[in-house]
């Protein structure tokens, strides 16, 4: 398994997150559409918000993260920064 963590900060990460919540129905049949899809998790945290994707493999979190980038370009109004990622192959997983 391959996790992908996406972390959105400063200005505009709030309103992705209050955006992305609004199309959430969109948001799931894309990114469960991926190759190899687990799981996919988003979440708020103090400035903003994080998103967690695992597929089976790399390639799936790579089809993932082009998705999500795709996404945002043509549906979110907002301007936001790229996330800081971070990923890597689960040694653990319950």
């Amino acid at each position: 398994m391959h996790t992908i963590i996406r972390r959105y900060t400063g200005e505009g990460a709030d309103e992705l997150f209050t955006e992305m919540e609004a199309l959430q129905t969109e948001v799931r049949e894309l990114i469960s559409g991926v190759p190899g899809f687990i799981s996919y998790t988003a979440f708020r945290n103090g400035d903003g918000g994080t998103t967690v994707t695992a597929c089976e493999d790399k390639a799936g979190t790579d089809e993932s993260s082009r998705r999500a980038a795709e996404f945002v370009k043509q549906n979110i109004s907002v301007k936001v920064a790229p996330p800081s990622v971070t990923e890597g192959d689960a040694v653990l997983q319950f």
